[in-house]
């Protein structure tokens, strides 16, 4: 990895002039950063994408004989339904792993340099959602190479659209643990706080069992989760032949219309939590 850049090449945040909106050249530097740092921080590549794909091993693997969850679909196995729970859990992961360098950042002093330079926080906010967005998404796209192991045929259009989807749950995932970090000081803070969030988030989003077959105020709470929408359209792109497999599911344009709210909103609190956390 030689022929990675290292800091001292990247553009500095300092050059770019200060506005009021959003600066792309200092977004395209923040974004870069988040690249090269985690290529080269292999224990975060492999943390990121072994633990779901040991989940999806064992449990899948373990239980696909034995556990028919009420409400899964007659035509899957519970190994291919636990299988787009495992891709978002990946981006989930991604995301966890990404934002917690945020925290690392200020230990090192790198986060203050950020915020003395004239930048926008909306800036800075957006430079790393993008490159933790990158990261998962590319590492959610490597997993479609599993599919076929569960009987899950992967065509083109079904590809793109799962693609498409899953840029959008990683956003807002990662904007998500942006608010979380800012808030951070240490990294044990951050962990306990992303356990307590975000896995919850996960388990009640129909990746582990569907929504149509909990009690009555688990369905109700899995309802207002918008990563449950973002489950939806997930398995919508994934399952284009298979209508039974999707027949209880949101219908698809809802879906991706709570994601883009999903992740516009996460957006916006993350940029306030930054103007709060510089000032």
């Amino acid at each position: 990895m030689s022929d990675l850049p290292t800091e001292a090449t990247w553009p500095a945040l300092g050059d770019v002039p200060a506005t009021t909106g959003v600066q792309w050249g200092a977004v395209q530097t923040l974004w870069w950063r988040e690249i090269v740092r985690f290529v080269r921080q292999r224990s975060r590549l492999v943390g990121a994408f072994a633990q779901p794909l040991v989940f999806w091993l064992l449990l899948g693997g373990g239980l696909n004989n034995s556990f028919r969850p009420p409400g899964m679909p007659s035509t899957l196995t519970y190994s291919a339904y636990f299988y787009p729970g495992v891709i978002a859990l990946v981006l989930l992961f991604t995301a966890i792993f990404a934002t917690i360098a945020v925290v690392e950042d200020r230990q090192a002093g790198f986060l203050q340099g950020v915020l003395v330079a004239p930048v926008t926080r909306s800036t800075i906010v957006l430079g790393q959602a993008l490159g933790c967005t990158t990261l998962a998404v590319v590492q959610g796209a490597i997993f479609l190479l599993f599919a076929p192991t569960v009987s899950v045929p992967l065509t083109i259009p079904a590809v793109l659209a799962t693609i498409g989807v899953e840029i959008l749950i990683a956003f807002g995932l990662t904007c998500l643990g942006l608010i979380i970090a800012w808030r951070m000081d240490s990294t044990q803070g951050f962990h306990a706080i992303m356990n307590l969030i975000l896995l919850p988030i996960w388990l009640l989003s129909g990746a582990f069992f569907p929504a149509n077959g909990a009690s009555g105020w688990l369905a109700a709470v899995m309802a207002l989760n918008p990563l449950s929408y973002g489950m939806a359209a997930l398995r919508r792109s994934l399952y284009l032949g298979d209508p039974a497999a999707v027949a209880t599911l949101p219908p698809m344009l809802p879906s991706v219309l709570v994601l883009i709210a999903f992740g516009a909103l996460a957006y916006w609190v993350a940029v306030r939590t930054a103007k709060r956390a510089a000032a």
